[in-house]
């Protein structure tokens, strides 16, 4: 169509500069966030049989937390000096969102040539997630890599190849680690045998090859167990920098579990046998969200693993088609700024708070669009219509895109 057309002549040189300005200009110039030179000394550490997991926990600077398996597949970056391997990372990590937003374009029914993929390409590079994920030069791009990769696999039955693909990222960062419960569900058992076995395996073979592995289980997975008050935007995290009680925050907690709960079932009873990438995605993004505001650290650049959520706004019976939805997408994923001189204290909480909220009211939305079409089978049952699920007439997305947009 003649419409399409003009909008991908729009996107498409919009987008390569947007591009070209994250990565080369604000990319390379960096901030006094670095997630990179952790990465790199405990690299260059690990070639030279020198120990890694020896840092000082007690600052507030970027600390290396990765396992020895992470260490190992990282350690190639230490052959260059470190400015050129922060460079290459760069580098890798933009090709890596581009080949992200291809797939994603490809698995959700699109063409490369449609107006969705510079659309899907300019929305990434718009959010703060691929901002700082780029700026601050983190493991995140290859992450969701590895979640789409794993999804794509895991629905054209794959099974051992979409476990190496989300074990590999479990072999850096387990932040992936929830998605496995999806697996369950389906019960494509292969799955876990390399989604397990990948890590383990790296794992056994990094240990006798690093100076301090002993030192990851005894120094830093306890700290990975603790609440941080700063660069944490989970519920404990902001209830530690505010000062709330913890009654309330592990009130919102179990608030936020239960919701995911009933999300999870609800997606499992009626979407996991006629929608399966609809079930998959909105599923692992109710997984992910709920893991970032109720663990004990979720950062605002972890929002990039809902993306696939997101991506079902093109689906019918899709969760993210209302505003209240997007207005906390807006929140987790904005990278607009909101200190004010003006109104200091307003400004501030603002700034330190718009991700925890924009995951909550993303995670509140999902959650009540599927209670409402819970309650729509329920009083189609009372009136003798048919409850059985979306093949036979259960919400199609209507009743509860309606409910929830007049809330």
């Amino acid at each position: 169509m003649e419409s399409q057309r003009i909008i991908s002549l729009i996107l498409w040189p919009i987008t390569v500069m947007m591009i070209i300005q994250r990565s080369l200009i604000l990319g390379v110039n960096g901030h006094r966030t670095d997630d990179f030179t952790p990465v790199y000394n405990a690299a260059f550490n690990f070639l030279n049989r020198l120990p890694v997991y020896n840092e000082n926990y007690g600052t507030v600077d970027p600390h290396y937390l990765y396992p020895p398996s992470g260490t190992m597949l990282m350690a190639p970056l230490a052959v260059l000096n470190p400015e050129y391997a922060r460079w290459l990372f760069i580098a890798v990590s933009v090709a890596v969102l581009v080949v992200c937003a291809y797939l994603l374009t490809r698995m959700f029914g699109f063409s490369y040539d449609s107006w969705v993929f510079p659309a899907v390409l300019f929305f990434f590079f718009s959010t703060e997630t691929v901002a700082h994920t780029l700026i601050f030069t983190n493991f995140n791009g290859f992450v969701l890599l590895g979640m789409i990769a794993f999804m794509m696999l895991m629905m054209s039955r794959h099974d051992l190849w979409a476990g190496v693909a989300i074990g590999l990222t479990i072999a850096v960062k387990p932040v992936l680690a929830p998605l496995l419960l999806l697996v369950l569900f389906n019960r494509q058992w292969k799955i876990l045998i390399t989604a397990i076995g990948v890590p383990l395996v790296l794992n056994v073979l990094a240990w006798p090859l690093s100076k301090d592995p002993m030192d990851f289980v005894n120094r830093t997975v306890p700290y990975l167990g603790e609440t941080r008050d700063y660069y944490n935007s989970s519920i404990t995290g902001n209830a530690a920098y505010f000062g709330i009680d913890s009654w309330l925050a592990w009130l919102m907690r179990i608030a936020f579990v239960v919701m995911a709960v009933f999300s999870l079932w609800f997606l499992y009873k009626y979407y996991r046998r006629t929608d399966e990438l609809l079930w998959l995605t909105t599923s692992s993004g109710v997984l992910l969200g709920t893991t970032f505001l109720v663990g004990s650290l979720g950062q605002g650049y972890y929002s990039m693993l809902l993306f696939p959520l997101l991506m079902t706004v093109f689906l019918k019976g899709s969760t993210m088609r209302n505003w209240p939805a997007w207005l906390g997408v807006y929140g987790c994923m904005t990278f607009d700024v909101f200190d004010s001189k003006k109104w200091e204290p307003f400004g501030r909480y603002l700034e330190y708070n718009k991700v925890p909220l924009g995951w909550s009211l993303l995670m509140i939305s999902v959650f009540c669009v599927l209670l409402f079409r819970y309650l729509d089978l329920r009083e189609a049952k009372a009136l003798g219509g048919s409850p059985d699920g979306p093949e036979n007439g259960s919400p199609d997305g209507s009743p509860g895109d309606t409910a929830v947009s007049a809330a």
